[in-house]
């Protein structure tokens, strides 16, 4: 049979789809370290905007702004995949039960639905109930938005782990505890790492529905960089937004690699 990469144009196509995904970043990232004040004219290598990112005039603000993000995103990201695990085992490892084709979707529900109807839907929320949009309401959203992109890796990593292995250990009279605390936990240890660490990402670089919910005065570091762009795009936004491309690539590329390693062989 004939594969898609054959057909006439594919390669072309192809080509394009990653040169428009990738080529402002690229930009991005190059004039990062151009040493000229103007962001289209090219003045020389330099570090001087990612050294200004953190000794100059803004450089309280994008820091407290980088605390924020970094203290939700592993708040977030950890409760989440708490969550994501007891879902994946829930839906994978107690058989059919009635109710189990909706849970499977309400769980998956952040994946389908546009995320800025999710802010616009948790920002009434959090209004209709009286919660004053701080810290908590980020981290709340946060919360939620995270367990499908936790539960993904570690639902895939479970499915692969076949169920005989709990049942040696009940045979061997190891409590169900046992039996997860010592067996099943460190099988799906990766897909759990690896469900963090892209819960971890996600949080840290969301911008819509966290500047729904942020309120005044609050601040992450992609709305900080947002509201610093919309009075100009300056240099050392872009050695932020290097930086932050580079966690991203990093962290993603992790969770990808550690649940593809840790797969046990069949």
């Amino acid at each position: 049979m004939k594969g898609v990469r054959h057909y006439p144009g594919f390669l072309a196509v192809t080509l394009l789809c990653l040169l428009v995904l990738y080529l402002p970043l690229t930009v991005v990232a190059a004039y990062s370290f151009n040493g000229s004040t103007s962001i289209t004219t090219w003045g020389g290598f330099s570090l001087r905007w990612y050294a200004d990112v953190f000794t100059g005039p803004e450089a309280t603000r994008f820091g407290q702004a980088a605390w924020n993000s970094l203290t939700i995103a592993i708040i977030a990201s950890t409760v989440s995949t708490v969550i994501a695990t007891a879902a994946a085992l829930a839906m994978i490892r107690s058989g059919r039960f009635r109710g189990k084709t909706a849970s499977y979707a309400l769980i998956n529900l952040p994946l389908l639905v546009p995320e800025i109807v999710i802010a616009v839907a948790t920002l009434i929320f959090f209004t209709t109930i009286g919660l004053t949009t701080g810290y908590l309401t980020i981290l709340i959203a946060h919360i939620t938005f995270c367990i499908p992109f936790a539960y993904l890796p570690i639902a895939a990593r479970l499915s692969g782990i076949e169920g005989h292995y709990e049942q040696a250990a009940r045979d061997l009279y190891a409590s169900p505890w046992q039996a997860f605390r010592l067996i099943l936990l460190p099988l799906l240890g990766p897909g759990i790492l690896s469900g963090f660490l892209l819960a971890f990402i996600i949080s840290l670089d969301d911008f819509i529905i966290t500047n729904f919910v942020k309120g005044a005065g609050m601040e992450t570091l992609p709305t900080a960089i947002f509201g610093s762009v919309k009075q100009g795009i300056k240099p050392n936004i872009m050695a932020i937004s290097t930086m932050m491309l580079g966690v991203s690539v990093l962290f993603v590329s992790l969770s990808y690699l550690i649940n593809r390693k840790g797969r046990p062989a069949r």
